[in-house]
């Protein structure tokens, strides 16, 4: 399957009853997928007449106790960002997929990871934030939507699966159960006490983002923010290797992290002690990842981007070693060739 298939499966089997989405390259094999598999399984697909109307249905959909799923590209996600604001306003869980492309306005159809702030730093307004997943395999796109969904219902929280246009793009082999997997999500959907389903026998329920008595909005604030604090405990998720013994230390993630791996194992073939931390949260970002590593000198951060997740691993590291960073954006992707100049003093040659 392509990355793009790989997901909206994903989400069919894990209980995903409501979709909508507008077309936008590099994620449009994603709509396409769930156009012909939601209609397989009895539930609903629309495409919407834009990106606003797409993140409002998902809101409404996701008020009434549905699994809900929207998905787009950099310039589409923008335009879902007010959305977004109002679902974590409202504490409802939903999943949003960004495949990202290049940027900034229209940029281009190739890859990127320039998306990174508008994921993880909020994105719209007010102080919320969005658990972000980050894959960088097929196999791992697939898997991920479990716990994406899983995650937006335990928290009641967005969450946004950050991918990029050449893992939506690629095709890998995976391994997947589906009918055992879709019955038993599907049957989760409707556990949900505080959803709008009618209220009869019992207190009416009520969401909403609009908090005009002085001070209410506050109280709110404080509940969303001791969320978010339990979340960065709970939540952080990671891939190390060979950290145990290493000196030098990539840090990358997604479609970045891929490319890393490869030059790893090419200079530990060389007697270099080098290890990877690849991020999978990217918020909360995992901080734990970078604790008890006394032997490292210094972290390489690798991006698609011009130093984004890079903020992050430099507040990880909080000065104690060396961080250095590589990057290239507007569709430019990072060769091993180009990294293993700037960083190894010695010619090596893998």
């Amino acid at each position: 399957m392509t990355g793009n298939e790989a997901i909206a499966e994903g989400a069919v089997q894990a209980g995903c009853v409501f979709y909508a989405g507008y077309p936008i390259t590099p994620q449009n094999e994603l709509t396409a997928y769930m156009a012909k598999r939601m209609a397989e399984v009895g539930r609903i697909f629309i495409q919407s007449e834009s990106e606003l109307a797409a993140i409002n249905m998902v809101l409404g959909v996701s008020a009434a106790g549905g699994r809900v799923m929207t998905s787009s590209s950099s310039p589409g996600i923008s335009l879902k960002q007010e959305g977004i604001s109002y679902l974590a306003g409202c504490q409802l869980p939903c999943v949003i997929v960004n495949i990202m492309r290049g940027g900034p306005g229209l940029g281009n159809i190739a890859p990127s990871q320039s998306d990174y702030f508008q994921a993880t730093k909020g994105g719209g307004h007010g102080d919320y934030h969005s658990i972000v997943l980050a894959p960088s395999s097929v196999q791992e796109a697939f898997d991920l939507m479990f716990s994406a969904f899983e995650l937006a219902d335990r928290y009641r929280n967005p969450v946004i699966i950050l991918g990029d246009g050449m893992l939506g793009q690629m095709m890998e082999p995976i391994y997947c159960t589906r009918k055992k997997r879709t019955t038993q999500n599907a049957q989760r959907t409707t556990q949900k006490k505080w959803a709008l389903t009618g209220c009869k026998a019992r207190s009416p329920n009520i969401i909403r983002s609009l908090f005009l008595a002085e001070g209410k909005l506050e109280e709110i604030n404080k509940i969303l923010q001791k969320k978010y604090k339990k979340i960065q405990v709970q939540e952080q998720s990671w891939e190390g290797l060979f950290l145990e013994d290493a000196h030098t230390v990539f840090v990358a993630y997604g479609t970045m992290a891929r490319i890393a791996r490869g030059l790893m194992y090419g200079l530990r073939k060389k007697g270099m002690k080098v290890g990877l931390i690849r991020p999978i949260s990217l918020w909360p970002f995992p901080l734990k990842a970078f604790c008890n590593l006394p032997g490292v000198r210094r972290y390489i951060v690798l991006e698609m981007s011009y130093g984004q997740m890079l903020e992050d691993v430099r507040l990880a590291v909080e000065r104690k070693k060396s961080v250095e960073f590589f990057g290239r954006a507007g569709g430019g992707i990072p060769k091993e060739e180009e990294i293993l100049k700037k960083f190894f003093k010695k010619k090596v040659e893998l």
